[in-house]
């Protein structure tokens, strides 16, 4: 007996990932997901130097800006709980300090640009259709900040919008790098403050835009993350207590569906390498002066030091 649906695959093989890849991550905290397995199994990666960004419209502005050089400056910034924020980054780039906050926008400006440039795939993860337009300058903003709402407009952006900013995306990115994969995907966590209608509305118009925009462009392709959630983990065992964010055992399924897809076979069986390294060094022993010890920490080093040899990038 079948208790559960499965969505098909076909394994990608044109374009695979693998341990000389370098991929950049944007998006929803879904992107924070996939990218700490594959920060976990040594990919090289970089991931979300803006922190969280929500929808489609943040994202095309940080690539934008990133592409272009924007210097941001005090201009760019605003000092609310003691802190000098920014409406185009999430907090985790704020501060106490001015200096510090410009700082800090200006280095993940300048990494993403270098990444954007040099990356093989690109991972972008929609969160939500839902922005927040900052009425005092009529302009979306990435995050509120907890600024009071009634500074803002809430809006839906349309199919028609989204299309619009996917492909600038996409434009963006391949005039400095015209060889880069795009895997796009959508976020399977709900955002049910919207409202449960209004999160299905909103979801709906990022699969649909995707759909569009995807066939019009060459090495850009689709991982269906909600799909896999909504559809073959359909059971609210697989979500955390809030009964909004999958939980590890989801997030490992669909890290699974992903590996296998996305990997090449070297990867695959270069990746059980990096695991058997990694439980080993999470490994704490009874005793960790006895000889049986230190010959295990010896023969670790050896399989550290044979993989480092190969691919250098990797350190553990």
């Amino acid at each position: 007996m079948n208790l559960q649906t499965h969505i098909p695959f076909s394994k990608n093989s044109s374009n695979p990932i693998d341990y000389n890849s370098k991929i950049i991550l944007l998006g929803s905290c879904f992107s924070d997901n996939i990218g700490q397995k594959l920060r976990y199994h040594k990919f090289q990666s970089i991931l979300n130097p803006f922190g969280i960004l929500f929808h489609p419209k943040a994202i095309e502005s940080v690539i934008k800006n990133a592409i272009t050089k924007k210097e941001y400056t005090e201009k760019d910034l605003f000092f609310l709980n003691e802190r000098w924020q920014s409406f185009e980054a999430h907090s985790k780039l704020s501060s106490s300090s001015k200096e510090e906050a410009l700082d800090q926008l200006n280095k993940a400006s300048v990494s993403i640009n270098t990444a954007l440039q040099s990356s093989s795939h690109i991972i972008i993860t929609l969160g939500t259709s839902w922005v927040y337009r900052l009425l005092e300058t009529d302009e979306i903003v990435a995050n509120c900040h907890k600024v009071s709402q009634h500074k803002f407009k809430k809006e839906l952006v349309s199919i028609v919008e989204i299309n619009k900013s996917l492909s600038s995306i996409i434009s963006l990115v391949r005039k400095v790098n015209a060889n880069i994969n795009f895997i796009f995907t959508v976020s399977p966590i709900r955002h049910l403050k919207d409202g449960f209608i209004e999160n299905q509305q909103s979801k709906s118009h990022l699969i649909s835009a995707l759909h569009q925009i995807i066939p019009k462009h060459k090495n850009s392709f689709y991982f269906p993350s909600y799909e896999i959630m909504m559809d073959e983990l359909r059971d609210y065992r697989f979500y955390k207590e809030d009964m909004i964010h999958p939980n590890d055992i989801a997030i490992n399924y669909i890290w699974k569906k992903f590996y296998e897809n996305w990997l090449s076979d070297e990867a695959l069986e270069l990746k059980k390498e990096v695991i058997k390294i990694q439980r080993g060094l999470e490994h704490k022993p009874f005793n960790p002066n006895s000889k049986k010890h230190q010959q295990f920490l010896s023969s670790l080093q050896e399989k550290i030091e044979t993989l480092k040899k190969k691919y250098s990038h990797i350190s553990f």
